[in-house]
């Protein structure tokens, strides 16, 4: 080694010693406080447009955050792709807790099977943080139909099948899924006619375009209530349609519902997960919340992360299967 080498070896050698030495000495620069947060705002990413039933949760949430927490959340609408355009910036945003995903179940729970090509993973770049709600669906008819009960219904698609059209809002939706699954266990078929979004589902059934529509509650209660359509049978019994059968008393007992749930960017403190997780339940408890949920037929879901990631794996079971029996793909 030639006495150049030695001497820029020696220079190397002694520069790191003082590096390490500097950043021993160097005060350490604190990990963010999970007990501060939130201290600035904080944004909840909804993947679909203003107005659908993920949308009306995701407000009421933010209005009870921002009450409980004094600091303020907004509504980032960020619709498209069936949800994944919004899921996606969730999935990518930075793990602090400032930046949350208040979804439907069709982008955690069924896009993951829907879609060969998600560009993130729902289980792999989301923390589940907490259900939220729970919204029974309602076979909604146009009255042109003659069947006015799900057995008419489910009757007329046996006697006459592919001929009646029903609406949804999208292939691989709840609502088309779960008109499939009741295809499936009374052997009716009907024309599945996907529109671009709920909406816009709506708006085709009371054109009459399509003869019926399963829908949650929230999106068409307006509707009903004034008569344009019926209110066939509800997955589960609400106060909002008080003498409208359940689909189990009807003869069939289906766990089909929508839900809108809390998730956060994989690797956000545990501390704030959790905390997130408590103040989500909090929110809905408080009575004005509450009767605006109640209003809406959202039906609270109180529980951890953990649980709620129990029970997430359990659906993402339920619908994989549905759309692996069918043959289902979006792409």
């Amino acid at each position: 080694m030639t006495t150049k080498h030695r001497d820029l070896r020696a220079k190397v050698v002694a520069g790191a010693a003082v590096g390490i030495a500097l950043a021993l000495l160097a005060p350490t620069v604190p990990a963010q406080d999970p007990a501060a947060w939130p201290a600035r705002t904080v944004r909840l990413v909804v993947p679909s447009s203003p107005g659908g039933g993920t949308d009306l949760y995701a407000r009421l949430l933010a209005q009870g955050l921002t009450e409980a927490l004094k600091q303020t959340f907004v509504v980032d609408n960020r619709p498209g792709a069936a949800g994944n355009i919004g899921a996606e910036i969730a999935a990518r945003s930075a793990p602090d807790g400032y930046t949350i995903l208040v979804s439907s179940n069709s982008s955690i729970a069924i896009n993951p099977s829907l879609y060969k090509n998600l560009p993130y993973s729902a289980e792999r770049d989301l923390i589940p943080v907490a259900r939220g709600v729970i919204t029974p669906f309602v076979f909604t008819g146009h009255p042109s139909v003659p069947a006015k009960t799900l057995p008419a219904l489910l009757a007329l698609g046996k006697r006459e099948p592919g001929k009646l059209p029903y609406g949804s809002a999208g292939t691989g939706t709840p609502p088309h899924l779960g008109v499939r699954m009741f295809e499936e266990a009374s052997g009716a078929s009907f024309i599945h006619v996907p529109y671009k979004g709920l909406g816009q589902a709506v708006q085709g059934l009371l054109r009459g375009e399509v003869g019926f529509i399963l829908a949650d509650v929230a999106t068409v209660l307006p509707y009903i209530r004034s008569g344009r359509v019926l209110a066939l049978a509800v997955t589960e019994q609400t106060s909002q349609l008080p003498g409208t059968p359940t689909v189990a008393a009807a003869g069939y007992p289906i766990e089909v519902y929508g839900a809108f749930s809390v998730s956060a960017p994989a690797g956000t403190p545990p501390a704030i997960v959790q905390r997130l997780s408590a103040e989500v339940a909090k929110a809905m408890k408080s009575p004005a919340i509450r009767e605006k949920l109640e209003g809406q037929a959202f039906i609270p879901v109180f529980d951890t992360p953990d649980a709620f990631a129990a029970s997430l794996k359990k659906e993402r079971q339920m619908w994989a299967d549905v759309i692996r029996r069918n043959n289902i793909t979006a792409e």
